[in-house]
């Protein structure tokens, strides 16, 4: 194979790629605002529980592991990570909803 042609491949994975995050952020987005997440949080200020941008700092750089355990601790709910108000369990969720909403409040600035 030429280098052209796996330059050519290259691109269009990077392409694909950045449409499935596109259209999963886009889909993130749609699962917390269908949801009762901002009744509790707000993109860029604390309300009951922390800002979403706020969330995204502290887990910069997040891996799927991580991703994952905070999707988890949205089907479950829990507290002491933000101090004592707990959040409420979201079990109803898909796991897909869950991860895409998670990666979602992480791509918050």
């Amino acid at each position: 194979m030429s280098k052209k042609f796996l330059g050519l491949v290259l691109l269009a994975s990077t392409s694909l790629l950045s449409t499935q995050s596109f259209a999963d952020a886009k889909a993130g987005e749609a699962v917390v605002k269908a949801s009762d997440c901002l009744l509790c949080h707000q993109v860029d200020k604390a309300v009951v529980g922390p800002a979403f941008k706020d969330v995204a700092a502290k887990y910069k750089g997040a891996d799927s592991a991580t991703i994952a355990k905070l999707a988890e601790k949205v089907k479950t709910g829990g507290s002491g990570v933000w101090g004592k108000t707990p959040m409420a369990p979201h079990p109803a969720l898909s796991d897909a909803d869950r991860i895409n909403a998670v990666e979602w409040v992480l791509s918050q600035k």
